[in-house]
């Protein structure tokens, strides 16, 4: 089934099949009897935009360890290859491929003197990756060590400058690049400075913080990352610093290499402060800090990723990149359009291929709005909402075929910017309604919700969760958890603006 733009005035996004799960025949879950995918068709006009599944947190063997010299201790350390994470660019390339992404960014962390390492070595290895798997669109990046923060994810727009640009910007503002190591680099304000010279350049990257709450120590307890932060880099770059990864890499920390249960393990690595279904508190919890972003009327939005490093049958915590996580960005098959979809919030995210596409579509007054957009309603008229999502059939990497059991509609007030610049909650945030098989319409894998929010004249945001299980909300998750069992899915908003 094939929704296309403007075919019906509820209908504000194209919906077809990714990549990833339209060609019959393919098996695309188990790793086993996975099939290359075939390439792609030419899109029929410029605007054509499909759901392209990718993930923009990958590491290589470029994510090195460091040895120091023995002998000569002032000496810079010596990187070791593979200290880290261990795979080649081209390898994880191929995987990300074969998992049915159509989109990633080779995202390795820096160190002393990183910046020449990432020049020299880990480009010519992703131009190398580029030739051999041409379907999938390879972005060059880094996982920023960021001053004053934990890590984020900096993509880069594929330039001939590409190289040059990251080259300059880890050497000058990467919190571990210098040796001597230099405390300076790792205050918050050279941050700030940091995203103004992105925000400078011709072509800005995009900047997603990592993991935003591993580091915290317990619900609404912040690490590394805390709410002032991300609202000065969102102020200061709003085009460049856009989000968070809602659900964390590592997700496989809670199996052993055959796939049983590690009973002591924890999903993402948040020791302190569980993830909640995957997620990370700074999502999950209802009203809380993305809310109070949003309430703000803030285009703060969120992704999924892999982190991957090392694969869990490897002795790793880590699914192969789109194995278990994808983020589905609304845009043309090209590098540039899907930087514009990170950039804008044409996203969704999943675990566990719960659901491979999804469209949420607000209309009032003759005029109507899609994920990431900003919809110009009425005051005195009802808004209508559209939810169609493709449940795909047959069973995902773990061999399950999970089903959506659940989905709720959530709304929040737009109050505008709070004095609180430490805020984390929404008090307007609630479920407007939650849906199940009873209330929805099926036409083989699709989906369909139609729900009406009544004439108001407050701003507003819209938007939609999904899980496969029983939870009303997300609760955090205990070690040994098996991922597989508890999934969710995540959209990012609408917002609704009354006018007259």
């Amino acid at each position: 089934m094939t929704l296309r733009p403007h075919a019906a005035i509820l209908i504000a996004l194209t919906v077809v099949a990714t990549p990833a799960f339209a060609h019959e025949g393919h098996d695309h879950h188990h790793p086993a009897r996975l099939q290359p995918v075939a390439p792609a068709a030419a899109a029929a006009t410029d605007e054509a935009r499909t759901w392209l599944a990718g993930d923009h947190h990958v590491h290589s063997r470029y994510s090195v360890g460091y040895t120091p010299d023995p002998a000569n201790p002032d000496a810079p350390p010596t990187a070791i290859i593979a200290g880290d994470a261990v795979y080649p660019i081209p390898q994880n390339a191929r995987m990300a491929h074969r998992f049915g992404l159509a989109w990633m960014v080779s995202t390795d962390h820096g160190g002393p003197n990183h910046s020449k390492l990432n020049a020299e070595q880990a480009y010519p290895e992703l131009l190398m990756a580029r030739r051999e798997i041409p379907d999938l669109l390879l972005f060059y990046g880094m996982e920023f060590d960021t001053p004053g923060g934990d890590h984020s994810s900096l993509i880069l727009p594929r330039t001939e400058a590409e190289r040059d640009t990251l080259r300059d910007l880890e050497s000058r503002f990467a919190k571990r690049e210098a040796w001597p190591a230099d405390p300076a680099r790792d205050q918050e304000p050279r941050m700030v400075e940091a995203l103004r010279v992105m925000d400078g350049l011709n072509d800005r990257p995009v900047v997603i913080a990592n993991h935003p709450s591993r580091s915290a120590t317990g619900l609404g307890e912040y690490g590394q990352y805390d709410p002032a932060e991300l609202r000065d880099w969102n102020d200061t770059a709003p085009r460049v610093a856009v989000g968070m990864e809602g659900a964390p890499g590592h997700q496989a920390a809670t199996l052993n290499p055959d796939g049983s249960i590690k009973s002591d393990g924890v999903r993402g690595i948040y020791g302190r402060a569980p993830t909640m279904g995957g997620f990370d508190q700074m999502t999950a919890r209802l009203g809380g800090f993305w809310d109070s972003m949003l309430g703000e009327g803030r285009r703060w939005w969120i992704t999924s990723t892999s982190d991957s490093h090392r694969h869990y049958s490897e002795g790793g915590a880590d699914f192969w990149p789109g194995e278990y996580s994808k983020t589905y960005v609304l845009a043309r098959r090209d590098h540039a359009d899907v930087l514009d979809g990170l950039r804008e919030g044409r996203i969704f995210v999943t675990t566990g291929d719960l659901i491979s596409e999804l469209d949420v579509t607000a209309q009032s007054g003759g005029q109507s709005a899609g994920i990431g957009g900003r919809l110009a309603a009425p005051a005195d008229q009802p808004v209508v909402v559209t939810i169609r999502l493709r449940d795909p059939a047959g069973p995902n990497a773990s061999g399950k075929d999970s089903a959506v059991a659940r989905l709720d509609l959530i709304l929040g007030d737009v109050t505008g910017p709070r004095p609180d610049r430490d805020a984390d909650h929404n008090p307007s945030t609630r479920v407007e309604r939650r849906f199940t098989a009873a209330d929805w319409t099926r036409d083989g894998e699709i989906i369909t919700i139609r729900h009406t929010l009544p004439a108001s004249p407050t701003p507003r945001y819209i938007r939609v969760r999904g899980t496969n299980g029983a939870e009303l909300e997300p609760t955090p998750d205990p070690a040994g958890e098996d991922p597989w069992s508890d999934l969710w899915f995540y959209v990012n908003p609408v917002f609704i603006t009354p006018q007259g």
